[in-house]
């Protein structure tokens, strides 16, 4: 098998209207889809961010069900000249940064969203 990337990831949460106010608002993802109490989709770059409410999916049926429950990480890669002012603006909008990491070639900072989940963001491909 061959991959290209990974396309989509998956978060959960019970509290869709929050995570979409976070993931507009304060991140500036484009929202592409999203039903009342089951989901929100995000756009990132050439990937999607899935934020699914595991109460209401895991009693679909057309599909199998998404659920999950736990704190989830992930990472969002900018061009290194963005890092700085990628960091400095989430910090102009109440974000904490809960950790700064200098990796072999280069860096990337954690913060979490409203529900736990820790999101990473790499300078260009820093790590891999």
């Amino acid at each position: 098998m061959k991959f290209t990337q990974i396309k989509e990831t998956c978060l959960y949460t019970t509290q869709l209207d929050r995570a979409e106010q976070f993931y507009t608002t304060i991140l500036g993802l484009e929202m592409i889809g999203k039903e009342k109490g089951r989901y929100v989709f995000f756009r990132a770059g050439s990937s999607v961010l899935l934020i699914f409410n595991p109460e209401a999916s895991a009693t679909q049926t057309a599909l199998p069900s998404h659920d999950g429950s736990g704190r989830v990480h992930f990472a969002f890669e900018t061009d290194a000249a963005d890092y700085e002012p990628c960091k400095q603006e989430l910090i102009s909008k109440g974000i904490t940064i809960t950790h700064e990491h200098q990796w072999k070639n280069g860096r990337s900072f954690y913060f979490e969203d409203p529900d736990g989940h820790v999101l990473e963001v790499l300078e260009g491909d820093a790590i891999w």
